[in-house]
Parts: structure tokens; sequence; C-alpha cells
């Protein structure tokens, strides 16, 4: 079950459950929209694969008890600020190439 992280590892800006601002990676990596295009190029700097919009968990019990408050957003803070130089270079080879191909 995905986390839900509540900020942008880079700029931590909240992100809280219904954001359409956050961006996930397949490791759960959580960056915000404006990050990720800007910053990152979609090339997520701890596992160099791309990112997509995270789902949104229902804040209602809709269906057989699967929402946010049986299962709640994490809280946990994850501020890791990228190296912007160091991403650029980790990035200049593999950003160019879509990420369902890298």
């Amino acid at each position: 079950m995905l986390e839900l992280r509540p900020t942008c590892e880079h700029c931590s800006k909240g992100l809280p459950p219904a954001s359409t601002e956050a961006m996930i990676c397949t490791y759960e990596c959580t960056f915000c929209k404006r990050c990720v295009d800007e910053v990152l190029e979609n090339v997520c700097p701890n596992c160099g694969g791309g990112f997509c919009p995270r789902p949104i968990r229902p804040s209602h019990n809709l269906k057989n008890d699967n929402y946010l408050g049986k299962d709640p957003a994490s809280t946990k803070v994850r501020h890791n600020p990228v190296n912007i130089e160091a991403h650029r270079e980790f990035s200049k080879s593999i950003k160019n190439i879509p990420p369902h191909e890298r």
C-alpha cells in the first residue's frame, strides 16, 4: 500500500493525500510536479526511473473499508534536497530516454 508521503523530498512543499501535485517513482520517492518538471527533468535522483501522478486514496469509506480513515497517509517527512549539479551529471545520459525504456 502506498505511504502517501506528506511532502516533496526536495522543496518540502506540502502534498496532502488529495494533492494532484504529488508525483512518485516506482519506489514511492515523492516530489511535487514543479520539482519533477523543472529540477529533476523526470529522472528520479534515487533510482533513475521516471515519475507518474500519485493516486488519490478515497477520503470516505466507499467500499470495503479502503479509505484514509482506515489506512491514513504517512506523516513522516523525508526532506532530502537534491544536489542539483550532481543530479544534472547523473541524469544527462538518461533524461532523454523514455522512463519505460530506461
